[in-house]
């Protein structure tokens, strides 16, 4: 039997080294598509913590604010407690549907237009374009030896490359505290630690990401291109090659020296020259395609200058591409987009949302619950009755301080008061006041009649004065002691 060793060649290499990818600047309708969602996202990002809300004199005033010391979560009109941290397991349920609805309706498009690492990519690509040239300019500065002018370009592009990187790290950290004050602590050097450690970590992951290792995220790191298939049907809308219409390939002067011979293809190389991961889209379907579609405007653009029908290569589905391939017109868009699957993944997505919205619209912004002493469980009093202590939690969840009455019911005979009260002014119900979006915490006795169960329920309701609409419940138990017959 041969030596395993022998049969593998000595020569095979198991990693292949980084290529270069320098993509060619074009100008069409998905360029600059690409160029509207990367000004928007980009200011969204940047922009949004400087935004103000005024929610009153009790609560922070920046619009989005993820403030952990106090737990909270505050988006524009929101504001998120911890006890309903649902809320954001739903808007990340929502995320992950929305992703797959895209998904099966445009493939990659998530891809190739709105992920921060294609964004940001994009982004340092035209940085690097604008101070080294364009991809011949690069692939030359590339191949030459080390001098005054490639150093200088060198220290250039990455210094800027730094900075955006830095903007990067520093807005995000704008979002978990108030941003002009972390501002000015920040570059004062008063800001805490973990803020200096937070922006070093992003600013490091978007120069390298964004600057060195680009298309190799995407490829090898990424883990959607790897599942996206079960998200996509043959309904689907990916960027397409049309082989039957583009082989054999061949320039122009063959076509005119041969008609017939050749496809519509000129062979110029423009598509794979615009590809940001560098891939031949005319090799077919492949993990590297993010869906960008500029090879779309660079076919198109050649496909102009020879005189040749536009969509060599186009948005089409498995579906299209047969019917083109029999010479028959294509399924209407609207048919492709709105069919089960996305039909399915839609209804999901609004079903949550509606949800969401519904729960939001009817919180109470009142809440109470109850522990009950347990050492000891009540007191015999002298006048035979038994009191019970309880520990009372009133959550107020408005901005402004709130008064609220507790009274119990389920429990006759029995009244109830505060730590700071006395029984003979007890009766059914007292008054708290607890301060503005906070927890108040009050001590409660209730005392009733001696004889009757060891154990008996009753309900303790908290209602806002200034909103008797508002209000919660919470079940407890009146414990005695047991009657032995």
């Amino acid at each position: 039997m041969s030596n395993p060793k022998e049969i593998l060649d000595p020569q095979l290499q198991l990693y292949e080294k980084r290529k270069g990818v320098y993509p060619k600047a074009v100008d069409g309708t998905f360029r600059r598509l690409k160029w509207l969602i990367m000004a928007v996202t980009l200011g969204i990002y940047y922009i949004t913590p400087w935004i103000r809300w005024d929610r009153g004199p009790y609560a922070p005033n920046q619009a989005v604010l993820v403030d952990l010391a106090n737990r909270r979560f505050y988006m524009f009109g929101i504001e998120i407690w911890p006890h309903e941290f649902y809320y954001v397991a739903g808007m990340l349920v929502m995320a992950g549907i929305g992703l797959f609805l895209v998904t099966s309706a445009v493939g990659r498009a998530w891809c190739g237009y709105s992920c921060p690492q294609t964004v940001w990519t994009d982004l340092f690509q035209h940085i690097e374009r604008a101070i080294d040239g364009d991809r011949n300019a690069q692939f030359r500065l590339q191949d030459a030896p080390w001098g005054l002018k490639k150093i200088t370009k060198r220290l250039s592009k990455w210094a800027i490359w730094l900075l955006v990187a830095m903007a990067t790290g520093g807005a995000w950290i704008f979002y978990f505290a108030d941003a002009p004050t972390l501002a000015r602590d920040f570059f004062t050097g008063e800001a805490a630690f973990v803020a200096y450690a937070t922006v070093g970590v992003l600013t490091a992951t978007t120069f390298i990401f964004g600057g060195f290792m680009r298309e190799q995220v995407c490829i090898y790191m990424c883990p959607w291109p790897r599942i996206q298939a079960a998200m996509m049907d043959e309904k689907s809308l990916t960027v397409t090659y049309k082989d039957w219409r583009g082989e054999p390939r061949g320039s122009v002067k063959k076509a005119e020296a041969q008609p017939g011979s050749f496809g519509d293809c000129v062979d110029c190389n423009q598509c794979v020259a615009v590809c940001p991961t560098g891939i031949d889209i005319r090799e077919g379907p492949q993990i590297g395609c993010i869906t960008c579609a500029l090879c779309i405007d660079a076919c198109d653009k050649v496909m102009d200058q020879v005189g040749r029908p536009r969509g060599l290569i186009d948005y089409l589905t498995e579906e299209d591409e047969e019917l083109e391939k029999a010479g028959k017109s294509h399924v209407p868009v609207i048919q492709t987009l709105f069919r089960p699957r996305t039909i399915l993944y839609f209804s999901a997505w609004g079903a949550i949302g509606l949800a969401m919205l519904f729960a939001v619209g009817n919180r109470t912004r009142i809440d109470i619950s109850a522990n009950h002493d347990r050492n000891p469980l009540y007191v015999q009093l002298a006048d035979g009755d038994v009191r019970n202590a309880y520990t009372v939690n009133l959550r107020n969840m408005e901005n402004r301080p709130r008064e609220m009455e507790i009274s119990m019911s389920g429990l006759p005979g029995a009244v109830l008061w505060t730590s700071e009260g006395v029984r003979k002014t007890a009766g059914q119900n007292v008054v708290v006041k607890v301060p503005a979006d906070s927890v108040g915490r009050v001590r409660l006795f209730v005392a009733g009649p001696g004889d009757g169960p060891a154990r008996e329920e009753f309900t303790l309701t908290v209602q806002a004065k200034d909103d008797r609409t508002a209000q919660d419940t919470h079940d407890v138990f009146f414990e005695r002691p047991e009657i032995l017959e």
